[in-house]
């Protein structure tokens, strides 16, 4: 059984669960996800895994709770159990070899970057890591991005924390200081992650994107997950969930993901109608 072994809370939104999962964290892998099932009737969702354990046999995962299923998730405490957890799943981040990397992370997606960070690190690369978050309230991992990092920039939309402003602009500030870097990993909300292709394109810098489009079997059979990079259809779930981001079309997939807004609000509204007459 996946056997909660530990659950914190990371800000009002965001809650970090710790797994018993041993075969997976023997296997897991920065860039790689898992697909859980909170009970035989619930649905399949992905979550990238944010760190794991070889020793300890667990995985880390960080997730936001924004409709029914992270709901009933959210619900679970330490001591219980995950009706499935399967994976790692998807190609890991190709990441030896580079000296000099930026991670840029946004929002959630920042638990999706740190062990990049992290893994970067071990390896002996410079990292640098831009961070950013809607305002003080919201912001994450801020300790461990800073133990993996060389430098730190933490912005806030408001100006609450850190430095005011968008990644993109701390990023390009790091560029034009003379910062030349092998590559720039983003990882967060697809338009912050077009913005910050559109940055390095113009300095002509590798970047590597994360997409986490709608993903139901995780072995790229239902189609779901399906983008455009480069003019060709590929399947974020077996193909990724890296690609170059100066190739992937942004506009379809941000087009894609709108499609079921309306399904995950009337989701999130009947499991929220269902929990007040339990509480009842």
């Amino acid at each position: 059984m996946y056997t909660i072994v530990k659950k914190q809370s990371l800000n009002p939104t965001v809650t970090k669960m710790v797994i018993h999962a041993p075969l997976i964290a023997r296997k897991a892998q920065p860039g790689q996800f898992i697909i859980l099932r909170v009970d035989a009737d619930g649905e399949r969702i992905p979550l990238t895994v944010a760190d794991y354990d070889r020793e300890a046999g667990t995985v880390t995962i960080i997730y936001q709770i924004v409709g029914a299923t992270t709901m009933a998730l959210d619900r679970l405490n330490e001591g219980e159990c995950l009706h499935d957890f399967v994976g790692p799943l998807g190609k890991a981040s190709e990441l030896e070899g580079l000296k000099k990397v930026a991670v840029v992370g946004g929002g959630v997606g920042c638990a999706i970057a740190y062990p990049v960070a992290k893994k970067l690190h071990e390896l002996g690369a410079e990292v640098h890591s831009v961070v950013g978050f809607r305002n003080k309230d919201l912001v994450i991992l801020e300790d461990e991005f800073r133990a993996v990092s060389d430098k730190l920039c933490m912005m806030t939309d408001d100006g609450s924390y850190g430095e005011k402003g968008l990644v993109t602009n701390a990023l390009e500030n790091l560029i034009t200081e003379g910062n030349e870097y092998d590559m720039v990993i983003t990882i967060g909300p697809l338009i912050m992650m077009k913005f910050v292709c559109g940055v390095t394109k113009k300095y002509n810098i590798k970047t590597i994107v994360s997409m986490n489009p709608v993903m139901i079997d995780g072995t790229g059979m239902c189609g779901g997950c399906r983008l455009t990079v480069g003019g060709e259809t590929k399947f974020a779930c077996v193909d990724g969930p890296d690609f170059d981001g100066h190739l992937v079309d942004f506009d379809e997939a941000m087009s894609r993901g709108a499609m079921y807004r309306d399904f995950e609000a009337h989701a999130r509204e009947a499991s929220c109608n269902l929990l007040n007459k339990e509480v009842r």
